[in-house]
């Protein structure tokens, strides 16, 4: 006679599901993601000149600079949540503070924090030539001393984290409760590269899995996580 408990465990074990189950998750191919793009805000003369240059320029740091669907998707979130002071940590060549910058409504303004004089210029001519340069104040210096300078009130919209992923925790700490009850923090690279999922990872890999740990505990917010780009993390101020 069958053992009842293993030949239950076994049913089970060939029912279940799995979360990669292909009727509910796609693969991104390089047609779909071509099809993604297609149907998202297309790139104008300007994101697309930035996008040449920084990769001209900088070769393969442009991997710095955030995707294509991710600019949209920022300036949709900061419309979402009725933005009108954001901050960015890692301002790059200025893509994704362009796109959230043109999102504001008159009297907007987007802080965004770099250490480098060099990268940043690419964003300041064609923050120039989109129009928006009045919307954007960018600072020049350790992010952290940026944040640390910043009232202490909670009146930030939304921010967006995408900088060394050693001090995601810190630029956390220091975002989360100037952020409105209602506003939301983005952070990019929450992936990295899938080295999360390594509990052996040092460096980036595993900072990143550290902050990952503490966005999850952190019950002053309410977060997701998903699979944009090198992955991608929303938290909403409770």
């Amino acid at each position: 006679m069958a053992d009842t408990n293993t030949t239950t465990g076994a049913a089970r074990e060939a029912g279940k599901r799995s979360p990669l189950d292909p009727d509910q998750v796609t693969p991104l191919t390089p047609e779909l993601y071509d099809y993604v793009l297609r149907h998202n805000p297309q790139l104008d003369r300007v994101r697309r000149e930035l996008v040449d240059t920084t990769y001209e320029k900088l070769g393969g740091r442009a991997r710095m600079q955030v995707s294509e669907e991710q600019g949209p998707l920022l300036a949709f979130l900061a419309k979402l949540v009725g933005a009108r002071l954001i901050v960015e940590v890692g301002t790059f060549t200025g893509m994704s503070a362009l796109w959230m910058a043109e999102a504001l409504p008159d009297g907007g303004k987007v802080i965004t924090c770099d250490v480098s004089e060099e990268w940043t210029a690419y964003g300041r001519e064609a923050w120039e030539k989109a129009g928006v340069a009045d919307r954007i104040d960018l600072r020049i210096g350790p992010a952290l001393d940026t944040l640390r300078a910043l009232p202490a009130d909670p009146v930030i919209d939304l921010s967006f984290i995408d900088a060394d992923k050693e001090n995601n925790g810190r630029y956390w700490e220091e975002l989360v409760p100037r952020t409105r009850p209602g506003g939301m923090i983005v952070v990019d690279n929450v992936f990295f590269h899938g080295e999360v999922t390594d509990p052996e990872a040092t460096g980036g890999g595993g900072a990143t899995r550290d902050f990952n740990e503490q966005v999850l505990a952190d019950d002053r917010v309410e977060s997701v996580m998903l699979t944009v780009a090198d992955g991608l993390t929303l938290a909403r101020k409770r």
